[in-house]
């Protein structure tokens, strides 16, 4: 059972990828898309679904801090529904508040990178990061 964890913004989609016990995820890489252009890398995705032979998909809900949902909300639902609708696998949503936000501190402490080079890794970690979270809370409910 592999996952894929997804980063959905406007430009980039960061892929992460669970390990086949669905116990760790680790970053893959970072679909460039145009959401206003209405390109939004899906042929691509699908090359990364048949290699991992993937069984479903999180993508991260950019939810407000006072958990009200806005447009990227919406946007990142629409994104699972294409998803959805052309690969046929299971789509769950993951909470990401702050994911971003937490890849890019990551980075500087513990990376020690340049912003230059944070930016083109940050969306892959913040994938890592949403589909860990997932995975941990999937864990928590079904062993305790």
């Amino acid at each position: 059972m592999r996952l894929l964890g997804l980063d959905v913004g406007s430009k980039t989609v960061g892929v992460a990828q669970s390990d086949p016990l669905g116990w760790t995820a680790s970053s893959i890489e970072i679909i460039r898309i145009n959401e206003v252009q209405g390109e939004f890398g899906l042929d691509r995705l699908g090359q990364i679904i048949s290699e991992k032979k993937v069984s479903g998909i999180v993508i991260g809900l950019p939810k407000n801090m006072n958990n009200t949902e806005g447009p990227r909300v919406e946007a990142s639902r629409n994104y699972g529904k294409m998803v959805s609708e052309r690969f046929g696998l299971p789509i769950d949503y993951q909470d990401e508040r702050l994911t971003s936000v937490e890849a890019n501190r990551m980075l500087i402490e513990e990376a020690d990178l340049s912003r230059a080079k944070r930016k083109k890794v940050i969306d892959s970690l913040a994938a890592q990061l949403i589909l860990q979270n997932y995975l941990d809370k999937k864990g928590r409910l079904t062993n305790g």
